[in-house]
């Protein structure tokens, strides 16, 4: 009995309320902007490269839809040109028809207009490519992904990252994206079966334009389901950096610690500015003309000088232990103490160590000092 009750006794005793999420390397904290920062010049964004496909792929049949008239017609240009009056005129002006120097026109003009051709689809390609990844993050041009890294050479690391939760991710992607892309042509398909079967019976160019059109607008559908999809994959990316990036509270207190200072030796710092400062102020009491006390807790010593102060200066001030500093120095340097309670606590609370007094405080400092001076022969 006796052991029992020690020991829920000591139970009892012992069980205080520590925080032990502190002691835990558990990543808690929300990142800090310098973390932030740190991770972007590291080459590290939350992006999705399934919405930047999807955006890039909608971008395609886009120009598709609006631009194939224009590269049928070009395409044909250049097949008449290659096969026309033009050739036939190029060729008659070499003696021994064809030859390298004809060859070499002929094959340049053609490039040219194939360049003519695509170029709609060169510049709206890298535009879009370059926007599509710009909407997810602001750019910010870093080398650091281009250099080279033992780890990724290691094949523990590589057997990790085939079955991480990115890993399933992507599967699961994939695996929507196949079943989707399926059901589209599925569905676009048998709406249209009709038209072709027909195709053997209408004429080539009719049959390459019901084809074409077909394509785009399955393609375009397509790409639809792929932004979406993409989008998805953009908000779980988005919170899978931010849950990586996230912080201990030991991770916050070094990183305050190595931008802000240690702060037990900020704080030494400011003590050693105090006591410079104290003492320089200490240095500027014998040049005062009174010291004005409250009478024990504050000290203030005031220096006015006919021919170098528009108005009395505060040299020094202080309280408690500082206060009686002031006044050792005033009596060891014969400077008057005047006890005036209202006043010293006024200027002690509104003026600091080198100012002037303000106007409302003219009149009560004038008639102390005045009355010095009358006893000093000064006036």
């Amino acid at each position: 009995m006796i052991g029992e009750s020690i020991s829920v006794e000591t139970v009892r005793l012992y069980s205080l309320p520590y925080d032990l999420q502190f002691f835990s390397d558990d990543k808690t904290e929300e990142p800090t902007g310098k973390k932030i920062e740190d991770t972007r010049n590291k080459g590290q964004v939350g992006k999705s490269q399934e919405f930047a496909h999807g955006l890039q792929l909608v971008a395609a049949f886009l120009m598709l839809r609006f631009f194939s008239s224009f590269m049928g017609e070009r395409f044909i240009g250049v097949i008449r040109w290659v096969y026309g009056n033009e050739m036939t005129e190029i060729v008659s002006l070499e003696r021994s028809g064809l030859t390298v120097r004809t060859i070499s026109v002929v094959l340049m003009q053609a490039f040219l207009q194939m360049l003519i051709i695509v170029a709609p689809f060169f510049i709206g390609g890298f535009l879009v490519a370059f926007f599509s990844n710009g909407l997810q993050f602001k750019f910010k041009v870093t080398t650091e992904p281009l250099k080279p890294k033992l780890d990724k050479f290691n094949p523990i690391n590589g057997f990790k990252r085939m079955f991480s939760a990115q890993s399933l991710m992507n599967l699961a992607l994939s695996m929507a994206k196949i079943i989707i892309i399926t059901l589209v042509v599925y569905s676009a398909l048998k709406d249209r079966m009709n038209e072709l079967y027909l195709l053997y019976d209408i004429p080539l160019n009719a049959a390459i334009a019901e084809i074409g059109t077909l394509v785009i607008d399955i393609g375009f559908r397509i790409s639809l389901i792929l932004v979406l999809v993409g989008i998805v994959d953009l908000i779980y990316h988005k919170w899978k950096f931010k849950k990586d990036i996230k912080m201990t509270k030991q991770e916050v207190k070094d990183e305050y610690k190595n931008s802000e200072g240690d702060p037990q030796i900020k704080s030494k710092q400011r003590q050693r500015m105090r006591e410079a400062s104290q003492r320089r102020m200490m240095r500027e009491v014998p040049r005062a003309d009174v010291v004005i006390t409250n009478p024990t807790h504050l000290a203030v010593a005031i220096r006015y000088k006919f021919n170098e102060d528009v108005a009395p200066v505060v040299v020094g001030k202080g309280e408690g232990v500082i206060a009686e500093r002031v006044k050792n120095i005033a009596r060891e340097n014969d400077i008057p103490i005047v006890e005036n309670k209202s006043l010293a606590r006024a200027i002690y609370n509104t003026v600091e160590v080198g100012d002037m007094i303000p106007p409302e405080m003219y009149s009560r400092v004038a008639e102390i000092l005045a009355a010095i001076f009358t006893a000093n022969g000064q006036m």
